[in-house]
């Protein structure tokens, strides 16, 4: 896949900033960067809070020259309905972000409306597996903890699938370090860290038993 003027890339290594691609925000991705097709210079980006949007707007309006309405749902529906045209007679395109889209995100702007209906919608979708895995080991090495593939494999069964959920899991496991004074993680650490704050889901790792 192409990238962006910003590393967007998977696995993570350096500690810069970076939109990490799997399967759940490709379709995007590949859509911002072929923004000239839009049939209309404006698109609609939602998704979940901490998936990475508001970058992901931020690397699209830096190699674009284009503009960025986030949190749009949020906007006076006259601005934004103004900004939409600017886009067009400009001829620089607009990415409004928001979590979801119309209806979820009541419009009352005929005209507004009407206008987001015929731009392209573009979804980021909670992180799959392999996606989780990337999440936890760029987010961990950005604070400088040492976690070891056996931890990042462990967290991975048992993390919520939300991106979300990633950054809590790791929040917590980091206010662990700094309290016992070292980076270095272990799964029993993390374990004694993290159970009983509803961070982990240990029922994805237990395989059911069937009655016979």
């Amino acid at each position: 896949m192409s990238q962006l003027d910003l590393p967007l890339v998977r696995p993570p290594s350096a500690r810069d900033e970076q939109f990490l691609i799997g399967d759940s925000n490709a379709h995007a991705v590949q859509a911002i960067e072929r923004w000239r097709t839009w049939p209309v210079m404006a698109a609609l980006l939602v998704g979940p809070r901490k998936s990475g949007r508001s970058l992901l707007a931020r690397v699209f309006a830096g190699t674009t020259g284009g503009t960025i309405a986030d949190e749009a749902e949020r906007w006076p529906e006259t601005e934004l309905f103004h900004a939409w045209n600017r886009a067009q007679a400009a001829g620089r395109p607009l990415l409004m972000v928001a979590d979801a889209p119309p209806p979820e995100w009541s419009v009352r702007l005929p005209d507004l409306r009407s206008r987001l209906g015929a731009s392209p919608l573009l979804r980021i979708a909670p992180p799959d597996d392999a996606l989780v895995a990337d999440l936890l080991l760029y987010l961990l090495d950005r604070r400088e903890l040492d976690a070891r593939p056996d931890l990042i494999a462990w967290l991975g069964k048992r993390v919520e699938r939300s991106h979300l959920a990633v950054l809590r899991v790791v929040d917590r496991l980091e206010e662990d370090a700094d309290s016992r004074g070292s980076r270095r993680l272990s799964i029993p650490l993390a374990r004694a860290a993290l159970s009983g704050r509803g961070l982990l889901d240990d029922g994805r790792s237990v395989t059911p038993q069937l009655p016979f």
